[in-house]
């Protein structure tokens, strides 16, 4: 190199290093960021409750917390467990050991959320459910770092059930989805019908992805029960009772009973078929003012008015946040104990995270508008009864939780 040129090198050696060294000091001094990670069906029969519209409702809950927390940036993942918990724990697993996982929410599928559940216990992180349902979550598989945000199939059971059989509704039988939901829920329904008065005549059972539903219904139509329940979800829901029509198993004078339906059920099957039907819920976007404006900023964005499912998801992210704030912290039995100190906020209705993970709300008992009755789009329901919390889910003192019992 010529005297005249090396200069010109140790200055463009010196400039690279500064540059060098200026990016790798802007990289450590850059936070690191807070993940949240959104475990969905994505493709699946609960795509449409849940699905992209829970990854929506968790990132509105982030953007409304401000998008950081104690200075961190929030970062929202999402991953398809396609509904089988070896593939949900994989997923889990690889989020907390490699990718900086805090907090998992949404889960749906009881059997998805037990499994997920157990991972989460081992790796002492956050989970959100906020949309399984066994009573399980809180009981005999419980876990210290979980809060069950989504109504469970006890309290499905109590509004539903206690109404259709005070309307003479008094023997049924079921047609049950064969995992970890449906099972529970009959079991769950049938106590309620019981202590209500009324009886179980049968039963029968259908694998997950069933899409034929007539030899269940002609085995619903011969048993003479006067209420049909449906112990399914989603997909299997909405084909269950467009089966029945065809059937004209409401025209014969038997009752269809769905215990776990949502508002894009009703609008797939259209008021002319679920005119009539019980929906058991905390969360209708049209309750009140409240509801009304989070729901219709959700529709701008997503085309459907929010199932339960995505408003809890939404509820339970913006509470996990308040709790990492009120805990100086993303340690998972910090931030689980402040969430349990400070009172929940259901879009204005206060409530409550018993010490065994269960959150305590109001629900509401819904029928179905006939297509006369509404007045305009997604225009669906009428409030029946109001159901205490007190009422609705199961008391502490049946709990079977380990770390409640000291068993």
């Amino acid at each position: 190199m010529s005297l005249s040129l090396r200069p010109l090198a140790i200055a463009a050696a010196l400039l690279a290093t500064t540059t060098l060294t200026t990016a790798v000091s802007a990289q450590a001094q850059a936070p690191n960021p807070v993940r949240i990670g959104v475990l969905a069906d994505e493709a699946g029969f609960a795509s449409d409750i849940g699905g992209k519209g829970a990854v929506l409702a968790t990132r509105m809950a982030v953007e409304d917390f401000g998008g950081t927390v104690l200075g961190r940036p929030v970062e929202v993942l999402s991953a398809d467990m396609q509904n089988k918990p070896d593939v949900a724990s994989n997923i889990v697993r690889r989020w907390f050991d490699l990718d900086g996982v805090d907090m998992v929410t949404d889960i749906p599928v009881s059997s998805v959320a037990l499994a997920v559940q157990a991972v989460a216990r081992e790796k002492k992180k956050v989970l959100m459910i906020s949309a399984a349902t066994t009573t399980e979550l809180t009981n005999a598989q419980c876990s210290p770092y979980s809060i069950h945000w989504a109504d469970d199939t006890a309290s499905l059971a109590v509004g539903t059930t206690k109404a259709v059989v005070q309307a003479g509704g008094t023997s049924w039988y079921f047609i049950t989805a064969d995992f970890a939901f449906g099972t529970a829920m009959e079991k769950a329904a049938t106590e309620a019908i019981k202590q209500a008065g009324g009886s179980v005549v049968g039963s029968v059972r259908h694998p997950m992805g069933t899409s034929d539903f007539g030899s269940y219904l002609l085995s619903a139509q011969g048993s003479g029960a006067k209420v049909v329940a449906l112990a399914n979800v989603g997909a299997e829901t909405i084909g269950t009772i467009k089966q029945a029509g065809e059937f004209g198993l409401t025209e014969s004078g038997q009752r269809l009973v769905g215990y776990i339906v949502f508002i894009t059920d009703i609008h797939s099957l259209g008021l002319e078929l679920a005119k009539g039907l019980y929906v058991t819920s905390g969360f209708y976007w049209d309750r009140d003012d409240r509801t009304r404006a989070w729901s219709k900023r959700f529709f701008e964005r997503h085309g459907k008015m929010p199932t339960k499912e995505q408003a809890n998801t939404y509820l339970a992210t913006l509470h996990w946040l308040k709790g990492v704030k009120a805990a100086g912290s993303t340690d998972a039995a910090a931030v689980t104990a402040a969430m349990k100190a400070m009172p929940t906020d259901y879009f204005g209705t206060p409530g409550s995270i018993r010490k065994d993970g269960r959150v305590l709300y109001d629900l509401n008992l819904y029928q179905v508008k006939s297509p006369a009755e509404s007045k305009a789009p997604w225009d669906y329901y009428k409030q029946v009864r109001s159901i205490p919390a007190s009422e609705a889910f199961l008391p502490l003192e049946t709990s079977g939780c380990p770390f409640v019992t000291g068993k």
